[in-house]
């Protein structure tokens, strides 16, 4: 930039650096709006602001926060808001079938309170139940710091206070000392940026609410934002704007519901082709003037099958050419696409438009085979390509070319060169299978030497592993006839210790540290009628035997404990066939080489004395 920086030279810089358009704002407005700005921060030339953006990018969000003034409330003017939910809304949703989905657009929205009482409005018209099932509420603003708020959905008390009464407990939560939309209702209204001189309208809106946002915007940027809006709403659509905007000058796209109150209804264009010169910004054209008349005629005697759909899939146009190849006629303009064969013969053009419109790129066929209505065989090249309005995809031309003639041509010409190749391919047929022949007889005995190197490779590891399962089974045999010695001495030695505890005459149980049965010999078992299988293993206070043997804990734990050498107690006990006896027992600690390992318990009946 120059020292020479002049407002107009500061807005193409934001232009080109964000992608922000403020040159269809009144000047006026903005030069008030940026000085203040910039005496916020001691600047004061368009040269110093531009290079401090340059150095500070967040400053952008600060420019953008004052010029864009965010000031809206909850039900602003609320006579207006009476006004249209006893007399205008009900009437337009008559206008609409029962079940018919009702679109609203709230353009400017800031940080959302107007977007918040259409619904509450909305509400108290159809009801909640109806409302969360039809209407759609399309909330929309430059200003992504305000939609972030708008799309909280969260407000302090101040910002409540001109709630109707009631409302207030009807559609908000207290959440943390502010009050927060209900989410029920929450999820009809869907935010997102708009800018309304370059992005494109939302369309098929039945009630659009543009608030004072237009009052600063030039007269011109004014009038193509007003021919959007035309072209955005339905038939019969209504139009509600600020106190500080008028149409007075625009009354062949809106008349006046209620002036007072900023009411409008949208004139309907006599075709939907004049509604689409709307759009395209040729309102001073007149559909009989001779420019006009000239590109009708030359589209309409266009040798080539033309059709034209706009954006929301309505058949436009379709020249003489078209109307004579598919059989349309005056009656099928303006008709859904999808309503008509067309769409989906001889091609499906759904989801090519559909991809049209996502990524604005048109689609080339070639050669689609369709059966005319006379039973005849075509060809036809079919070309999609997008019509676009100031960058804006408004709708797409469907052009058939027909290339049956051509396809002929080409199916003979690629018979003969198939013939030519087939005896090109005999010549060379006795000549490739010898090499053939060959190769594969190399491969054959390359295959064969492979083979042999890996069956002595693999005999060699067979050779290798057998002399491994021999080392290992002569291992096994030594460590099998060691465990047949050694399982020889403990049957030994375990029939040695049975002898001895079966020679003493009187009942032994052996424990562990644990106290748990570790030897249970036959006298025990003919005592109290517990084979050793139930009682080794299981800690001997829990055996269930005509012994008191809560009476043992002690005497046990004060031999295992070293405290005494030797314990002497008799106790009444009951044997194995109920008989009740005096039962002599004697615990003594088992001696390890470090330490008591455990106890030997020998009880006997006693007689009385």
């Amino acid at each position: 930039m120059t020292e020479t920086t002049t407002l107009e030279g500061l807005l193409t810089f934001i232009k080109v650096t964000r992608g922000f358009d403020f040159t269809g704002y009144k000047r006026s407005s903005l030069e008030r709006r940026i000085d203040k700005r910039m005496s916020d921060i001691g600047i004061g030339s368009y040269d110093e602001y531009v290079d401090h953006l340059e150095l500070h990018p967040e400053e952008f969000a600060h420019l953008f926060n004052t010029i864009l003034i965010n000031v809206t409330g909850f039900f602003r003017d609320e006579q207006t808001w009476e006004y249209l939910s006893t007399e205008v809304l009900p009437e337009l949703l008559q206008r609409r079938p029962t079940d018919s989905p009702l679109r609203v657009w709230c353009a400017g929205v800031a940080s959302g309170e107007e977007a918040y009482t259409v619904a509450m409005v909305l509400v108290g018209v159809l009801g909640e139940e109806a409302f969360r099932d039809r209407v759609k509420i399309y909330a929309t603003d430059a200003d992504e710091e305000a939609l972030d708020q708008a799309r909280a959905a969260s407000y302090a008390p101040k910002a409540v206070e001109g709630l109707p009464t009631g409302a207030l407990d009807e559609f908000f939560e207290r959440v943390d000392q502010r009050y927060v939309f209900r989410k029920d209702l929450r999820r009809s209204v869907i935010f997102g940026r708009n800018d309304l001189v370059q992005d494109a309208p939302i369309s098929r809106i039945d009630f659009l609410v543009c608030r004072n946002t237009l009052m600063y915007f030039n007269a011109e940027t004014q009038e193509r934002i007003l021919r959007r809006f035309h072209f955005a709403l339905d038939p019969d659509g209504v139009l509600l704007l600020g106190k500080s905007e008028m149409l007075l000058s625009h009354s062949n796209l809106f008349t006046p519901i209620d002036l007072k109150r900023r009411v409008f209804r949208k004139v309907g264009r006599p075709t939907l082709r004049d509604r689409v010169q709307v759009m395209a910004h040729d309102m001073s054209a007149s559909p009989e003037s001779a420019d006009f008349a000239l590109r009708t005629s030359a589209f309409d005697l266009s040798p080539t099958a033309q059709l034209v759909i706009d954006r929301d899939g309505l058949l436009v146009l379709a020249n003489d050419s078209a109307r004579r190849l598919f059989g349309l006629g005056a009656n099928d303009l303006r008709r859904p696409l999808s309503d008509l064969e067309i769409s989906y013969r001889p091609v499906e053009l759904r989801t090519h438009l559909d991809r049209l419109w996502k990524d604005g790129r048109g689609t080339e066929l070639e050669a689609v085979h369709w059966l005319s209505p006379t039973s005849q065989d075509r060809h036809l090249g079919v070309r999609i390509v997008p019509l676009a309005s100031n960058g804006e995809v408004t709708g797409a031309s469907v052009a058939y070319v027909d290339v049956s003639e051509r396809r002929i041509l080409e199916t003979q010409l690629v018979a003969t060169r198939r013939e030519l190749d087939d005896a090109h391919e005999v010549l060379q047929s006795t000549v490739e299978e010898l090499e053939t022949t060959n190769e594969e007889l190399q491969s054959t005995n390359e295959e064969l030497e492979t083979t042999n190197e890996e069956l002595q490779s693999t005999n060699e590891e067979l050779e290798t592993m057998n002399e491994e399962l021999q080392s290992t089974n002569e291992e096994l045999e030594t460590m099998n006839d060691d465990l047949r010695e050694r399982t020889v001495e403990l049957n030994d030695v375990n029939a040695f210790l049975e002898t001895i505890l079966t020679s003493m005459g009187i009942s032994v149980a052996v424990l562990d540290k644990r106290l748990h049965v570790q030897i249970w010999n036959a006298h025990s078992r003919e005592l109290w009628g517990v084979t050793p299988e139930e009682a080794e293993g299981h800690h001997i206070l829990e055996l269930d035997i005509g012994l008191p043997v809560d009476a043992l804990k002690a005497p046990l734990k004060a031999c295992l404990s070293g405290a005494s050498e030797r314990e002497d107690l008799v106790l009444d006990a009951v044997n194995r066939r109920g008989k009740p006896f005096q039962c002599g027992i004697v615990c003594l600690p088992l001696n390890g080489p470090d330490a008591i390992s455990g106890l030997i318990v020998m009880m006997e009946e006693r007689p009385e004395s």
